[in-house]
């Protein structure tokens, strides 16, 4: 097991896993974006890629989990948490923000889990679905 940087030559294993890429271009696009510009870290097992994570700064200047995202058959074995860690561990700054759909619960438990707190909402983004801001302090050993 292990992260690393994602690199270009990821692209289609990250399709490959992505539940939204197969039948929305648009995602597809997105994670050629988040290749290029360097802030996509994958999870490896035996040098097959089963999870991927976006750390991004576009939040207000601040570190943010843009996506977290595990292969279908590689769910519920800890990798979500494992990038999460990951970017607790080497983010920049003090806060870390992450967010999820209020319909996503699977998403808040993992969040809440590694020592993330609700911190607002904003309506209006996926209609009738309310995006919940969550927050984590980081501290540093």
């Amino acid at each position: 097991m292990r992260i690393r940087l994602a690199s270009i030559n990821d692209f289609e294993a990250l399709c490959a896993i992505d539940s939204s890429a197969a039948t929305c271009a648009e995602r597809s696009g997105q994670i050629r974006r988040w290749l290029e510009t360097a802030c996509c870290w994958v999870y490896e097992i035996n040098a097959q890629i089963s999870a991927y994570g976006v750390l991004t700064q576009h939040f207000f200047g601040q570190p943010f989990i843009e996506m977290v995202m595990v292969g279908q058959k590689f769910r519920r074995q800890g990798m979500g948490a494992a990038i999460i860690s990951h970017f607790q561990a080497t983010a920049s700054g003090a806060k870390l923000f992450s967010s999820t759909n209020m319909s996503n619960r699977t998403m808040q438990r993992l969040l809440t889990r590694q020592g993330f707190k609700p911190s607002g909402y904003i309506d209006n983004l996926d209609e009738g679905d309310p995006e919940i801001i969550f927050y984590c302090p980081l501290t540093r050993r």
